[in-house]
């Protein structure tokens, strides 16, 4: 547990919240630190099945926290330095198998619009917006915001927000297929943890198999990928999740899924 990101568990869904909303989240090397160390622990914590990220505030991350590296006698390693712990979170919740959900308000943007883009699903208040925002203080991007931003609102849009710092509206977002869902700002938090705990309650191992599948569609050809969906058919039919859904299946009632 820590001041600037907390970890809690309950019946299988880990729920992580940023906790610096009067600097609306900013990261700086301590939230960041805490968010890996905070990711480590829950990813190596049997039982889990599915991760809720949420912020306190009226924003979820407004980005890194410049003002934080000015004094830094070596501002461009601090900056490295934070960007590669950042990346070994996001890393961390990819490799496992429990889906990601986010639940963003107001401002994401810089490393906060990575994070949120990073999540399997994506749910947005209403008063949401999204943008890049690293050229506009002469950087590039982290968090993979180069990365999922084309493969999520194509390329031209992400260009577009890259070079010329385009914000996304919550409409905006849903329409281009950046989020999956707007929410009422008053009711976000209420529904994104009632569809963590609906997640929490499936199939695990398959949504890791799925979760492997999306990640790596475009970096093989259809038959690599034919050959990797037969084979994570196997694996998941294999499960002791896979027998109770099709005998839940045969004898019309609902799955009690066990994540196993």
């Amino acid at each position: 547990m820590s001041e600037l990101i907390s970890g809690t568990v309950a019946n299988g869904l880990a729920t992580i919240t940023l906790s610096r909303p009067e600097a609306g989240n900013a990261m700086n090397w301590a939230l960041v630190d805490s968010l890996f160390k905070t990711i480590e622990r829950l990813s190596t914590t049997p039982g889990i099945r599915a991760f809720l990220i949420v912020a306190e505030g009226k924003n979820f991350c407004v980005g890194g926290d410049i003002r934080s590296f000015v004094g830094d006698p070596q501002p461009a390693a601090a900056l490295g330095r934070l960007a590669k712990r950042l990346h070994e979170a996001q890393l961390l919740l990819a490799a496992h198998p429990a889906p990601v959900i986010v639940a963003a308000q107001g401002a994401s943007a810089g490393a906060g619009l990575s994070l949120a883009a990073s999540a399997d699903i994506l749910l947005a208040a209403d008063d949401a917006q999204f943008s890049m925002a690293y050229a506009g203080i002469g950087l590039t991007g982290d968090g993979g915001a180069t990365w999922f931003l084309p493969r999520l609102v194509g390329l031209r849009v992400a260009q577009e927000m890259a070079y010329l710092g385009r914000r996304l509206s919550a409409e905006e977002g849903l329409r281009l297929g950046l989020i999956t869902r707007i929410v009422p700002f008053a009711t976000l938090l209420e529904e994104a943890r009632s569809l963590a705990a609906v997640l929490a309650q499936g199939p695990t191992k398959a949504f890791g198999e799925i979760k492997a599948l999306f990640a790596g569609g475009d970096q093989r050809d259809l038959e690599q990928h034919l050959d990797m969906e037969a084979d994570s058919m196997v694996a998941a039919r294999s499960t002791q999740d896979a027998e109770e859904g099709i005998a839940a299946f045969l004898e019309r009632r609902k799955p009690a899924f066990q994540g196993r």
